[in-house]
Protein backbone atom coordinates (compact mmCIF):
# COMPACT_ATOMS: atom_id res chain seq x y z
CA UNK A 1 0.00 0.00 0.00
CA UNK A 2 1.51 3.29 -0.85
CA UNK A 3 0.68 6.75 -1.63
CA UNK A 4 2.66 7.38 -4.81
CA UNK A 5 0.20 4.69 -6.61
CA UNK A 6 -2.14 8.32 -7.58
CA UNK A 7 -1.13 11.77 -7.91
CA UNK A 8 -2.60 14.32 -5.81
CA UNK A 9 -2.46 18.08 -4.49
CA UNK A 10 -3.18 19.24 -1.04
CA UNK A 11 -3.81 21.51 1.64
CA UNK A 12 -2.92 20.90 5.16
CA UNK A 13 -5.33 21.57 7.98
CA UNK A 14 -4.65 24.76 10.19
CA UNK A 15 -1.30 24.23 12.24
CA UNK A 16 -1.81 22.69 15.69
CA UNK A 17 -4.41 20.41 15.34
CA UNK A 18 -3.56 16.27 15.56
CA UNK A 19 -5.02 13.82 13.51
CA UNK A 20 -7.55 16.33 11.46
CA UNK A 21 -10.30 15.07 9.30
CA UNK A 22 -9.55 14.56 5.74
CA UNK A 23 -11.80 15.31 2.55
CA UNK A 24 -10.73 13.40 -0.40
CA UNK A 25 -11.76 15.65 -3.66
CA UNK A 26 -12.81 13.24 -6.52
CA UNK A 27 -12.93 14.62 -9.88
CA UNK A 28 -15.03 13.73 -12.72
CA UNK A 29 -14.66 12.27 -16.38
CA UNK A 30 -12.08 13.90 -18.49
CA UNK A 31 -11.17 16.33 -15.50
CA UNK A 32 -7.81 16.53 -12.90
CA UNK A 33 -6.84 16.68 -9.55
CA UNK A 34 -6.86 20.63 -9.54
CA UNK A 35 -10.84 21.01 -10.99
CA UNK A 36 -12.26 20.04 -7.43
CA UNK A 37 -9.51 21.84 -5.58
CA UNK A 38 -10.49 25.42 -6.08
CA UNK A 39 -13.18 24.36 -3.12
CA UNK A 40 -10.63 23.39 -0.88
CA UNK A 41 -10.02 27.37 -0.22
CA UNK A 42 -13.40 27.74 0.72
CA UNK A 43 -13.42 24.74 2.53
CA UNK A 44 -13.49 24.79 6.56
CA UNK A 45 -9.64 24.86 7.73
CA UNK A 46 -9.60 22.42 10.14
CA UNK A 47 -9.91 19.47 7.56
CA UNK A 48 -6.67 17.90 5.53
CA UNK A 49 -8.18 18.36 1.99
CA UNK A 50 -6.41 16.25 -0.81
CA UNK A 51 -7.39 16.23 -4.37
CA UNK A 52 -6.95 12.75 -6.61
CA UNK A 53 -6.08 12.47 -10.13
CA UNK A 54 -8.11 9.12 -11.75
CA UNK A 55 -5.58 6.77 -13.44
CA UNK A 56 -6.44 6.73 -16.57
CA UNK A 57 -5.09 9.21 -19.03
CA UNK A 58 -7.11 10.61 -21.62
CA UNK A 59 -6.58 12.45 -25.02
CA UNK A 60 -5.29 14.70 -25.82
CA UNK A 61 -6.02 15.96 -22.11
CA UNK A 62 -7.97 15.05 -18.83
CA UNK A 63 -8.62 12.07 -16.79
CA UNK A 64 -10.89 9.24 -15.91
CA UNK A 65 -11.71 6.77 -13.06
CA UNK A 66 -13.10 4.58 -16.12
CA UNK A 67 -13.38 4.59 -19.23
CA UNK A 68 -17.00 5.58 -21.31
CA UNK A 69 -17.53 3.99 -24.38
CA UNK A 70 -19.26 4.76 -27.41
CA UNK A 71 -20.38 2.08 -29.56
CA UNK A 72 -22.70 2.41 -32.44
CA UNK A 73 -24.49 -1.49 -31.70
CA UNK A 74 -24.38 -1.05 -27.88
CA UNK A 75 -25.10 2.93 -27.02
CA UNK A 76 -22.94 4.72 -24.12
CA UNK A 77 -21.52 1.58 -21.72
CA UNK A 78 -19.13 2.12 -19.04
CA UNK A 79 -16.45 0.09 -18.22
CA UNK A 80 -17.35 -1.80 -14.73
CA UNK A 81 -14.32 -3.73 -14.28
CA UNK A 82 -11.75 -0.41 -14.50
CA UNK A 83 -14.60 1.72 -12.25
CA UNK A 84 -14.40 -1.35 -9.48
CA UNK A 85 -10.51 -1.82 -9.83
CA UNK A 86 -10.15 2.50 -9.07
CA UNK A 87 -12.88 2.13 -6.31
CA UNK A 88 -10.02 -0.36 -4.75
CA UNK A 89 -6.84 1.47 -5.72
CA UNK A 90 -8.70 4.85 -4.84
CA UNK A 91 -9.29 3.08 -0.99
CA UNK A 92 -6.12 1.84 -0.39
CA UNK A 93 -4.38 5.69 -1.21
CA UNK A 94 -7.06 6.85 0.94
CA UNK A 95 -5.20 4.49 3.94
CA UNK A 96 -1.37 5.34 2.90
CA UNK A 97 -2.36 9.22 2.90
CA UNK A 98 -4.51 9.17 6.46
CA UNK A 99 -1.10 7.09 7.39
CA UNK A 100 1.27 9.40 6.09
CA UNK A 101 -0.50 12.69 6.87
CA UNK A 102 -1.73 11.17 10.76
CA UNK A 103 -5.24 11.99 9.51
CA UNK A 104 -7.83 10.73 11.46
CA UNK A 105 -9.56 7.47 10.07
CA UNK A 106 -12.85 7.50 11.88
CA UNK A 107 -14.03 10.81 10.10
CA UNK A 108 -13.31 10.38 6.38
CA UNK A 109 -15.26 12.04 3.67
CA UNK A 110 -15.41 12.00 -0.11
CA UNK A 111 -16.58 15.19 -2.53
CA UNK A 112 -17.13 13.76 -6.01
CA UNK A 113 -18.46 15.33 -8.67
CA UNK A 114 -20.14 12.98 -11.91
CA UNK A 115 -18.40 10.21 -12.22
CA UNK A 116 -16.17 11.07 -9.33
CA UNK A 117 -19.60 10.79 -7.52
CA UNK A 118 -20.36 7.50 -8.81
CA UNK A 119 -17.14 6.13 -7.55
CA UNK A 120 -17.45 7.87 -4.12
CA UNK A 121 -20.73 5.95 -4.31
CA UNK A 122 -19.07 2.49 -4.54
CA UNK A 123 -16.40 2.90 -2.30
CA UNK A 124 -18.43 4.34 0.60
CA UNK A 125 -21.11 1.58 -0.24
CA UNK A 126 -18.43 -1.14 -0.67
CA UNK A 127 -16.60 -0.29 2.44
CA UNK A 128 -18.81 1.30 4.91
CA UNK A 129 -16.74 0.88 7.39
CA UNK A 130 -13.87 3.30 6.60
CA UNK A 131 -16.11 6.56 5.53
CA UNK A 132 -18.07 8.73 7.49
CA UNK A 133 -19.90 11.37 4.87
CA UNK A 134 -19.94 10.99 0.95
CA UNK A 135 -20.43 14.27 -0.86
CA UNK A 136 -21.85 13.28 -4.18
CA UNK A 137 -22.59 16.04 -6.90
CA UNK A 138 -24.32 15.39 -10.33
CA UNK A 139 -24.16 11.66 -10.45
CA UNK A 140 -25.63 8.61 -9.26
CA UNK A 141 -25.12 5.51 -7.34
CA UNK A 142 -24.36 2.47 -9.55
CA UNK A 143 -25.62 -0.44 -8.02
CA UNK A 144 -22.87 -2.50 -10.23
CA UNK A 145 -19.73 -1.33 -7.96
CA UNK A 146 -20.67 -2.65 -4.88
CA UNK A 147 -21.36 -5.44 -2.73
CA UNK A 148 -24.32 -4.98 -1.00
CA UNK A 149 -24.47 -5.93 3.02
CA UNK A 150 -27.04 -7.99 4.50
CA UNK A 151 -27.32 -6.62 7.78
CA UNK A 152 -28.12 -2.77 7.56
CA UNK A 153 -26.25 -1.81 10.66
CA UNK A 154 -22.78 -2.20 8.02
CA UNK A 155 -24.07 1.26 7.39
CA UNK A 156 -24.83 2.58 10.51
CA UNK A 157 -22.16 5.63 10.47
CA UNK A 158 -22.15 6.69 6.61
CA UNK A 159 -24.02 10.01 5.83
CA UNK A 160 -24.42 10.85 2.48
CA UNK A 161 -25.60 14.72 0.97
CA UNK A 162 -26.42 14.19 -2.88
CA UNK A 163 -27.81 16.84 -5.57
CA UNK A 164 -28.19 17.11 -8.77
CA UNK A 165 -29.50 19.52 -11.22
CA UNK A 166 -32.69 19.32 -12.95
CA UNK A 167 -31.68 20.67 -16.65
CA UNK A 168 -28.34 17.77 -16.28
CA UNK A 169 -27.82 16.90 -20.26
CA UNK A 170 -24.63 15.07 -18.99
CA UNK A 171 -25.82 12.62 -16.17
CA UNK A 172 -30.08 12.18 -16.34
CA UNK A 173 -31.66 13.83 -13.17
CA UNK A 174 -33.50 10.23 -12.57
CA UNK A 175 -30.85 9.01 -12.09
CA UNK A 176 -29.42 11.12 -9.33
CA UNK A 177 -32.79 11.46 -7.82
CA UNK A 178 -33.10 7.60 -7.70
CA UNK A 179 -30.05 7.43 -5.35
CA UNK A 180 -32.24 8.42 -1.97
CA UNK A 181 -34.67 5.95 -3.13
CA UNK A 182 -31.85 3.37 -2.45
CA UNK A 183 -29.61 4.98 0.15
CA UNK A 184 -33.36 4.97 2.10
CA UNK A 185 -33.56 1.09 1.37
CA UNK A 186 -30.40 0.21 3.09
CA UNK A 187 -31.22 2.59 5.95
CA UNK A 188 -28.23 5.01 5.52
CA UNK A 189 -28.61 8.59 6.48
CA UNK A 190 -28.94 11.37 3.42
CA UNK A 191 -29.91 14.21 2.42
CA UNK A 192 -30.85 15.08 -1.55
CA UNK A 193 -30.73 18.37 -2.74
CA UNK A 194 -32.05 19.30 -6.40
CA UNK A 195 -31.13 22.84 -8.57
CA UNK A 196 -32.46 24.14 -11.93
CA UNK A 197 -28.93 24.11 -13.14
CA UNK A 198 -27.39 21.94 -15.99
CA UNK A 199 -24.19 19.26 -15.07
CA UNK A 200 -22.71 21.18 -12.61
CA UNK A 201 -22.36 23.28 -9.09
CA UNK A 202 -24.36 26.23 -8.36
CA UNK A 203 -23.52 28.85 -5.50
CA UNK A 204 -26.52 27.74 -3.50
CA UNK A 205 -25.34 24.03 -3.85
CA UNK A 206 -21.97 24.87 -2.74
CA UNK A 207 -23.59 26.64 0.37
CA UNK A 208 -26.12 23.62 1.58
CA UNK A 209 -23.19 21.13 0.85
CA UNK A 210 -20.98 23.43 3.49
CA UNK A 211 -23.65 24.19 5.59
CA UNK A 212 -24.91 19.34 5.79
CA UNK A 213 -20.67 19.12 6.34
CA UNK A 214 -20.60 21.33 9.28
CA UNK A 215 -24.04 19.98 10.89
CA UNK A 216 -22.34 16.67 10.75
CA UNK A 217 -19.25 17.77 12.54
CA UNK A 218 -21.41 19.30 15.16
CA UNK A 219 -22.87 16.56 15.68
CA UNK A 220 -20.34 14.35 17.41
Amino acid sequence: MSINTLHYIKRPAKEGLENPKPIFLIHGYGSDENDLFAFAESLPNHYYIISVRAPYAMQPFGNAWYAINFDAEKGKWSDLEQARSSRDLLHDFIKAACEKYHLDTSYISLLGFSQGSIISFALGLQYPEAYKNLICLSGYLNEALFDGKTDKSAYKNLRVFASHGTQDQVVPYEWGANSPVLLNTMGIENEFKSYPIGHGVSPQNFSDLLHWLNSSSKAL
